[in-house]
């Protein structure tokens, strides 16, 4: 997962040839390029796997989004060290392991052979070594019963058409909108607190009025969702806990 998941379109690989890096304090980071035709600058984001991801505007170029990338090895360093300190879910779930769910901590019980069980939840499951991918079809099957009848409900209260609903495994992503209306959600969102979630789907659901991240986009998000900065503060300081 991304120390900061990203919204929006999944931009377009810009140089799909071996990565190149750049040096951080001594220890070499690599860098992905990303085209996004709607960016209006050149942007960083460190990646959860160290990875720093350039993304470059229309008319910029990857020799200039290097160069961008070796201006900030002072933030990018700061980043770093940030990221360790993370709370982390561990790569496999076993019971004993803490997960999260609705934006709580819940720690995964065997209450009978071939059960596991966390806060409400109680799951048959297969004798397996790593309980993750048990409970993470879980977790999207809860994830697609729940999201889109919430996404419709919140269109109806701020008036906004949508027309298709999925939801997907977007690995850089919480959520999408396409300019036909398609609203595209990260089954995540049941691991999130019910007013986070709700952030994101709000934001996803003002680009139906401007579709881009523009001054007048973020004060639609503002006027739908009043304090959504302490839900992207959440996701920020919560990110390591969703594992991937």
């Amino acid at each position: 997962m991304l120390l900061d998941l990203i919204f929006g379109r999944r931009p377009n690989q810009a140089n799909p040839s071996a990565p190149e890096t750049i040096s951080v304090s001594g220890r070499p980071v690599a860098l992905q390029f990303t085209r996004h035709p709607r960016a209006r600058r050149y942007l960083l984001r460190l990646l959860a796997d160290g990875t720093a991801r350039v993304t470059i505007p229309r008319g910029g170029s990857v020799q200039e989004a290097r160069r961008f990338a070796e201006r900030q090895t002072a933030w990018l360093e700061t980043q770093w060290q940030r990221l360790q300190n993370l709370p982390r879910v561990k790569s496999e779930w076993v019971a004993g392991s803490q997960i999260l769910f609705r934006g709580e901590r819940f720690t995964l019980e065997c209450p009978a052979p071939g059960m596991i069980q966390w806060g409400s939840e109680l799951v048959r499951i297969k004798e397996a070594t790593d309980l993750r991918p048990a409970i993470q079809k879980h977790l999207w099957r809860l994830a697609q019963r729940e999201l889109p009848p919430r996404v419709r409900e919140l269109a109806k209260v701020h008036e906004v058409e949508v027309n298709r609903i999925s939801i997907r495994n977007q690995r850089s992503r919480w959520g999408s909108c396409s300019r036909h209306g398609n609203i595209s959600l990260n089954w995540r969102l049941i691991q999130l607190p019910a007013e986070v979630s709700d952030y994101i789907i709000l934001h996803e659901l003002m680009h139906r009025r401007q579709l881009n991240h523009s001054a007048r986009f973020w004060q639609e998000v503002e006027a739908a969702c009043p304090g959504y900065e302490a839900a992207e503060r959440w996701l920020k300081q919560n990110a390591g806990l969703l594992g991937s």
